[in-house]
């Protein structure tokens, strides 16, 4: 069972165009895919604002993305766990708001600048991988990052020998063929 980090590189719009130019990244945004493949849960300024799942059963445009792959355990408790951490981090954080200040501070302090109850997608992504222990604290050093943006947490996920690159293509739907 895998659990996907989809990572954003579209060129549509120019706020993705100064995510990337200020954070020197090729990465805008992110987003957290689950196991069934299908449902997808984020933060975007760019979507509701919130902490929100949504359910992408075609990617319009599949060359727009990067995934990082995430193989839970393969012992039944420990995934099980793994999952019910997961899933309670996403219900006690469902609904917060876009942290648009953190966001921007951190760029601009060499420390954290965190408001409580609000995130950033990198962020948020960052947290549930830690909270489910699918990816240790101490691997991530969420606390060395004050400005985690999507590149920067796609630099560090991807250089951990838990995770695998993959590039998704698309489902073929039958009015397709």
């Amino acid at each position: 069972m895998d659990l996907m980090i989809a990572f954003y590189k579209g060129s549509d719009g120019w706020i993705h165009r100064v995510i990337r130019w200020w954070t020197k990244s090729q990465f805008s945004h992110a987003e957290l895919v689950m196991p069934d493949g299908v449902t997808w849960i984020s933060i975007s300024p760019f979507l509701s604002s919130r902490v929100a799942p949504r359910i992408q059963y075609r990617i319009e445009k599949p060359e727009d993305w990067s995934y990082l792959v995430f193989k839970l355990s393969d012992r039944t408790p420990v995934k099980k766990y793994q999952l019910d951490q997961l899933y309670k981090f996403i219900e006690e954080t469902q609904g917060a708001r876009y942290d648009w200040v953190g966001m921007v501070m951190s760029h601009f302090c060499p420390y954290l600048i965190k408001r409580r109850g609000k995130w950033y997608c990198s962020e948020w992504i960052a947290h549930a991988l830690v909270n489910s222990r699918i990816v240790m604290w101490d691997d991530l050093r969420l606390y060395d990052t004050p400005d985690l943006s999507p590149g920067k947490l796609y630099d560090i996920l991807s250089s951990m020998p838990t995770s695998v690159q993959r590039e998704i293509k698309p489902p073929v739907f039958a009015d397709e063929i």
